[in-house]
């Protein structure tokens, strides 16, 4: 009897090892990495995170999640690339241009999806956005500029000169500039360039400006938006009212953005995901975007960069910070 008991424990204990071993083989491994940390970046990852949980993917449970950030250093971003190209993960995630080209030439086989990237096909990233064509695919940011001239336009009737801090480095910066100056023309501007390579130089970058600008346009560069208090304490400073291409720098005291809420495109790339990890190749996954753009207003910065908010603006913005 005692005998019996014992050997049917052990029955037990081996029918739950093996159960346990079943559940280990079904868990998910994805790495996320990303250039630098800042919001609209942090936004992207943690929409991407809640998504696969919705999905039944939870971090620490049925996913093997791993995230680390460049800190703004490409070197470091190739070293990252390499180490979670070697983990074997069943995807790798990247967060910003530079992260998306870093583990394209690193993943080999495994397949990539990338966040916020701007002009995928100008950083080679995929040969078009409606075919991929290659093992990687995901979600772009990149929106027109022509509401954003039109809003600097009605908010400074008299400006002229627009200056734009980017990092020269990467090609979406680049590819952004260049449509920039097409648009810019018709809105009554002429674009006025600083560059900056590290964010440690944007403040510099920004300084360059005064006396040469009216205002300043930050695009979707994550070398700039890491460093964009530095540039908000030019602009108040100097009197030029700053403006942005992300929401999140509003929050950090430019005057006003027309942008992508990044916490939605990190859950389009969650949504990929889940049909990558399902088994779906990213050759036949179209680029995804987000469709519509918010108004935030910063009203404290308007004010102390010389900028009248009308009321029928405010009214329209979907946050107005005070």
């Amino acid at each position: 009897m005692f005998r019996s008991k014992w050997a049917a424990m052990a029955a037990m204990l081996l029918a739950g090892a093996g159960l346990w071993g079943a559940e280990a083989a079904e868990q998910k491994q994805v790495a996320i990495t990303y250039i630098i940390d800042h919001p609209a970046i942090d936004a992207a990852r943690n929409g991407i995170v809640e998504e696969l949980a919705e999905a039944g993917y939870k971090a620490g449970e049925t996913l093997k999640l791993h995230t680390q950030s460049a800190q703004g250093s490409m070197p470091t971003q190739l070293q990252i690339a390499k180490e979670f190209a070697g983990l074997k993960p069943d995807l790798l995630v990247a967060i910003s241009t530079p992260s998306a080209q870093a583990l394209q030439s690193a993943a080999g086989d495994i397949p990539v999806l990338f966040s916020a990237v701007t002009d995928p096909v100008e950083a080679k990233l995929v040969a078009s956005l409606e075919s991929p064509g290659g093992n990687i695919t995901g979600t772009t940011d990149k929106q027109p500029f022509g509401p954003t001239l039109q809003l600097i336009r009605d908010l400074l009737p008299e400006a002229s000169k627009l200056g734009v801090i980017y990092n020269a480095g990467e090609a979406n910066s680049v590819s952004q500039v260049a449509a920039l100056k097409q648009e810019a023309g018709a809105y009554g501007f002429e674009i006025e360039e600083s560059s900056a390579s590290q964010t440690a130089m944007v403040g510099d970058a920004a300084l360059s400006l005064a006396g040469r600008a009216d205002a300043i346009l930050i695009p979707t560069d994550s070398t700039v938006v890491a460093a964009v208090e530095s540039v908000v304490n030019v602009g108040r400073k100097a009197k030029i009212p700053v403006f942005a291409s992300d929401t999140d720098s509003v929050e950090r005291g430019a005057v006003a953005a027309l942008g992508f809420d990044y916490y939605q495109l990190g859950r389009i790339t969650g949504k990929m995901a889940i049909r990558v990890l399902s088994g779906e190749s990213p050759a036949t996954i179209p680029v995804g975007a987000l469709e519509s753009q918010d108004l935030y207003l910063n009203k404290t910065s308007a004010a102390a960069m010389g900028v009248e908010l009308p009321e029928a603006l405010l009214a329209s913005a979907k946050k107005v910070v005070d």
